[in-house]
Protein backbone atom coordinates (compact mmCIF):
# COMPACT_ATOMS: atom_id res chain seq x y z
CA UNK A 1 0.00 0.00 0.00
CA UNK A 2 1.62 3.01 -0.83
CA UNK A 3 2.29 6.12 2.12
CA UNK A 4 -0.52 7.95 0.69
CA UNK A 5 -3.31 4.94 0.82
CA UNK A 6 -1.74 4.74 3.86
CA UNK A 7 -2.35 8.16 5.49
CA UNK A 8 -5.95 8.01 3.92
CA UNK A 9 -6.83 4.78 5.72
CA UNK A 10 -5.76 6.60 8.74
CA UNK A 11 -7.72 9.55 8.31
CA UNK A 12 -10.92 6.99 7.55
CA UNK A 13 -10.86 4.76 10.21
CA UNK A 14 -9.76 8.20 12.58
CA UNK A 15 -13.33 9.85 11.43
CA UNK A 16 -15.80 8.83 14.22
CA UNK A 17 -19.20 10.63 15.04
CA UNK A 18 -18.16 12.39 18.71
CA UNK A 19 -21.24 13.48 20.16
CA UNK A 20 -19.59 15.57 22.66
CA UNK A 21 -16.65 18.12 22.37
CA UNK A 22 -14.42 19.56 24.27
CA UNK A 23 -15.38 23.12 25.00
CA UNK A 24 -12.24 24.46 26.13
CA UNK A 25 -10.43 24.22 22.70
CA UNK A 26 -11.78 26.10 19.83
CA UNK A 27 -10.70 25.17 16.52
CA UNK A 28 -9.07 27.67 14.48
CA UNK A 29 -11.10 29.66 11.74
CA UNK A 30 -8.30 28.44 9.14
CA UNK A 31 -9.07 24.69 9.70
CA UNK A 32 -12.55 25.66 8.95
CA UNK A 33 -12.12 27.71 5.91
CA UNK A 34 -8.85 24.57 4.47
CA UNK A 35 -11.45 22.07 4.62
CA UNK A 36 -14.87 23.95 3.03
CA UNK A 37 -12.26 24.60 0.36
CA UNK A 38 -11.27 21.08 0.07
CA UNK A 39 -15.06 20.22 0.37
CA UNK A 40 -16.25 22.55 -2.36
CA UNK A 41 -13.89 20.47 -4.79
CA UNK A 42 -15.86 17.52 -3.89
CA UNK A 43 -17.40 15.77 -7.44
CA UNK A 44 -21.27 16.69 -8.20
CA UNK A 45 -24.11 16.34 -10.89
CA UNK A 46 -23.02 17.96 -13.88
CA UNK A 47 -20.43 20.17 -11.85
CA UNK A 48 -23.74 22.29 -11.00
CA UNK A 49 -22.03 22.83 -7.45
CA UNK A 50 -25.57 23.70 -6.23
CA UNK A 51 -24.94 24.36 -2.12
CA UNK A 52 -23.99 26.20 -0.25
CA UNK A 53 -22.12 26.35 2.99
CA UNK A 54 -22.88 28.32 6.38
CA UNK A 55 -20.60 28.57 9.39
CA UNK A 56 -21.98 29.43 12.72
CA UNK A 57 -19.71 30.01 15.14
CA UNK A 58 -20.65 32.98 17.65
CA UNK A 59 -21.78 31.75 20.72
CA UNK A 60 -25.33 32.97 21.20
CA UNK A 61 -25.75 31.67 17.59
CA UNK A 62 -24.77 28.04 18.40
CA UNK A 63 -26.93 28.02 21.85
CA UNK A 64 -29.72 29.33 19.36
CA UNK A 65 -28.67 26.69 16.97
CA UNK A 66 -28.60 23.99 19.67
CA UNK A 67 -32.12 24.77 20.39
CA UNK A 68 -32.99 23.79 16.47
CA UNK A 69 -30.89 20.99 16.67
CA UNK A 70 -32.87 19.42 19.39
CA UNK A 71 -30.49 20.25 22.53
CA UNK A 72 -28.22 17.84 21.05
CA UNK A 73 -25.17 17.90 23.07
CA UNK A 74 -22.92 17.48 19.82
CA UNK A 75 -24.42 21.08 19.06
CA UNK A 76 -24.13 22.38 22.30
CA UNK A 77 -20.50 21.38 22.58
CA UNK A 78 -19.45 22.45 19.40
CA UNK A 79 -16.87 25.00 18.27
CA UNK A 80 -18.15 25.36 15.02
CA UNK A 81 -21.64 24.13 13.66
CA UNK A 82 -21.38 23.69 9.88
CA UNK A 83 -24.80 23.75 7.87
CA UNK A 84 -24.45 22.36 4.23
CA UNK A 85 -27.74 23.23 2.21
CA UNK A 86 -28.74 21.76 -0.93
CA UNK A 87 -29.89 24.73 -3.38
CA UNK A 88 -31.62 23.48 -6.96
CA UNK A 89 -32.87 27.03 -7.06
CA UNK A 90 -29.54 28.15 -7.95
CA UNK A 91 -29.66 26.44 -11.37
CA UNK A 92 -29.32 29.56 -13.34
CA UNK A 93 -26.58 31.60 -11.54
CA UNK A 94 -24.22 28.19 -11.54
CA UNK A 95 -24.96 27.94 -15.47
CA UNK A 96 -24.69 31.32 -16.37
CA UNK A 97 -21.05 30.79 -14.53
CA UNK A 98 -20.27 27.42 -15.87
CA UNK A 99 -21.23 28.75 -19.47
CA UNK A 100 -18.84 32.24 -18.84
CA UNK A 101 -16.01 29.87 -17.67
CA UNK A 102 -16.32 27.78 -20.73
CA UNK A 103 -16.19 31.10 -22.81
CA UNK A 104 -12.89 32.15 -21.10
CA UNK A 105 -11.65 28.42 -21.58
CA UNK A 106 -12.37 27.45 -24.83
CA UNK A 107 -10.04 28.68 -27.39
CA UNK A 108 -12.19 26.59 -30.60
CA UNK A 109 -15.71 27.50 -29.63
CA UNK A 110 -16.12 25.86 -33.08
CA UNK A 111 -15.32 21.96 -32.15
CA UNK A 112 -17.13 19.02 -31.24
CA UNK A 113 -16.50 19.41 -27.82
CA UNK A 114 -17.00 23.12 -27.61
CA UNK A 115 -20.50 22.62 -29.16
CA UNK A 116 -21.55 19.40 -27.15
CA UNK A 117 -20.54 21.50 -23.87
CA UNK A 118 -22.60 24.64 -24.44
CA UNK A 119 -25.38 22.66 -25.78
CA UNK A 120 -25.40 20.15 -22.30
CA UNK A 121 -25.23 23.42 -20.13
CA UNK A 122 -27.21 25.56 -22.44
CA UNK A 123 -30.45 23.36 -23.73
CA UNK A 124 -30.01 20.26 -21.03
CA UNK A 125 -29.72 21.78 -17.55
CA UNK A 126 -32.92 23.63 -18.13
CA UNK A 127 -34.96 20.91 -19.20
CA UNK A 128 -33.65 19.06 -15.83
CA UNK A 129 -33.44 22.06 -13.26
CA UNK A 130 -36.59 24.34 -15.03
CA UNK A 131 -39.25 23.27 -12.40
CA UNK A 132 -42.31 26.01 -13.69
CA UNK A 133 -45.21 23.93 -14.45
CA UNK A 134 -43.69 20.69 -13.43
CA UNK A 135 -46.76 18.21 -13.82
CA UNK A 136 -46.66 19.04 -17.68
CA UNK A 137 -42.93 19.02 -17.82
CA UNK A 138 -42.82 15.10 -16.39
CA UNK A 139 -45.65 14.58 -18.71
CA UNK A 140 -43.70 15.49 -21.24
CA UNK A 141 -40.61 13.77 -19.80
CA UNK A 142 -42.33 10.37 -19.29
CA UNK A 143 -43.35 9.46 -22.86
CA UNK A 144 -39.63 10.88 -24.05
CA UNK A 145 -38.02 8.67 -21.38
CA UNK A 146 -40.61 5.42 -22.69
CA UNK A 147 -40.15 6.57 -26.17
CA UNK A 148 -36.24 6.53 -25.90
CA UNK A 149 -36.20 3.47 -23.75
CA UNK A 150 -37.73 1.17 -25.84
CA UNK A 151 -34.53 -0.59 -27.94
CA UNK A 152 -31.59 1.30 -26.14
CA UNK A 153 -30.69 2.57 -22.26
CA UNK A 154 -31.79 5.76 -21.37
CA UNK A 155 -31.79 8.28 -18.30
CA UNK A 156 -35.17 7.91 -16.33
CA UNK A 157 -35.06 9.60 -13.08
CA UNK A 158 -35.40 13.34 -14.75
CA UNK A 159 -38.41 13.75 -13.49
CA UNK A 160 -39.06 17.04 -10.88
CA UNK A 161 -38.77 14.82 -7.73
CA UNK A 162 -35.34 13.40 -8.81
CA UNK A 163 -33.89 16.76 -9.01
CA UNK A 164 -33.93 17.33 -5.05
CA UNK A 165 -32.05 13.81 -4.94
CA UNK A 166 -29.48 14.57 -7.17
CA UNK A 167 -28.42 17.78 -5.64
CA UNK A 168 -28.69 16.60 -2.02
CA UNK A 169 -26.10 13.71 -3.05
CA UNK A 170 -23.88 16.00 -4.09
CA UNK A 171 -24.17 18.50 -1.11
CA UNK A 172 -23.40 15.05 0.96
CA UNK A 173 -20.31 14.40 -1.14
CA UNK A 174 -19.26 17.95 -0.06
CA UNK A 175 -20.44 17.30 3.42
CA UNK A 176 -18.25 13.93 3.78
CA UNK A 177 -15.17 15.25 1.99
CA UNK A 178 -15.35 17.86 4.81
CA UNK A 179 -15.49 15.10 7.68
CA UNK A 180 -12.56 14.09 6.70
CA UNK A 181 -10.65 17.49 6.18
CA UNK A 182 -11.62 17.95 9.73
CA UNK A 183 -10.18 14.68 11.00
CA UNK A 184 -6.90 15.53 8.89
CA UNK A 185 -6.64 18.48 10.12
CA UNK A 186 -6.30 16.65 13.89
CA UNK A 187 -10.19 17.71 14.92
CA UNK A 188 -13.62 15.53 14.96
CA UNK A 189 -16.92 16.06 14.06
CA UNK A 190 -20.25 15.07 14.40
CA UNK A 191 -23.25 14.88 11.28
CA UNK A 192 -26.53 16.12 12.38
CA UNK A 193 -29.82 15.01 10.99
CA UNK A 194 -31.64 15.73 14.10
CA UNK A 195 -33.13 19.52 13.48
CA UNK A 196 -35.82 21.46 12.76
CA UNK A 197 -35.56 22.60 9.46
CA UNK A 198 -38.37 24.85 9.16
CA UNK A 199 -36.84 27.04 12.10
CA UNK A 200 -32.95 25.88 10.95
CA UNK A 201 -34.23 27.90 7.18
CA UNK A 202 -35.61 31.09 9.01
CA UNK A 203 -32.53 31.62 10.99
CA UNK A 204 -29.83 31.23 7.65
CA UNK A 205 -32.36 33.31 6.18
CA UNK A 206 -32.91 30.80 3.55
CA UNK A 207 -35.89 30.42 0.55
CA UNK A 208 -38.31 27.85 0.57
CA UNK A 209 -36.85 26.40 -2.18
CA UNK A 210 -33.50 25.66 -0.30
CA UNK A 211 -33.25 22.30 1.50
CA UNK A 212 -31.18 21.64 4.56
CA UNK A 213 -28.98 18.86 3.98
CA UNK A 214 -26.97 18.32 7.20
CA UNK A 215 -25.59 20.50 10.13
CA UNK A 216 -22.25 18.93 11.17
CA UNK A 217 -20.78 20.00 14.35
CA UNK A 218 -16.84 20.54 14.49
CA UNK A 219 -14.66 20.29 17.92
CA UNK A 220 -12.16 18.03 19.76
CA UNK A 221 -14.21 14.95 20.22
CA UNK A 222 -13.59 13.99 24.10
CA UNK A 223 -13.58 10.42 24.96
CA UNK A 224 -17.02 9.97 26.40
CA UNK A 225 -18.87 11.31 23.04
CA UNK A 226 -18.30 7.99 21.52
CA UNK A 227 -21.44 6.14 22.45
CA UNK A 228 -19.91 2.63 22.55
CA UNK A 229 -17.66 0.90 20.40
CA UNK A 230 -17.75 0.96 16.07
CA UNK A 231 -20.12 -1.65 14.41
CA UNK A 232 -20.70 -1.98 10.55
CA UNK A 233 -22.74 -4.73 8.57
CA UNK A 234 -19.78 -7.36 7.42
CA UNK A 235 -17.83 -6.17 4.10
CA UNK A 236 -19.64 -9.80 2.46
CA UNK A 237 -22.96 -8.52 3.45
CA UNK A 238 -23.05 -5.57 1.70
CA UNK A 239 -20.33 -6.01 -0.99
CA UNK A 240 -21.10 -8.50 -4.25
CA UNK A 241 -19.30 -8.94 -7.22
CA UNK A 242 -21.07 -8.93 -10.31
Amino acid sequence: MKNSAEIFETIVQKRKSYRVFDTKQKIDDDVIERSLKRAILSPNSSNMQLWEFYIVKKSQDIEQMTKICLNQNGARTASHLIVFVARPDKWKERQKALINHLDNTIEDKTSKKAKMAYSYYKKVMPLFYETSFAFIRDKIKGIIMWYKARKKPFYRDAFSKDVEVVVQKSTALAAQTFMLSIVAEGFDSLAMEGFDSVRLKKFLKLPKQAKINMVVAVGKGKSEGLYGSRFRIPYENVVFEV
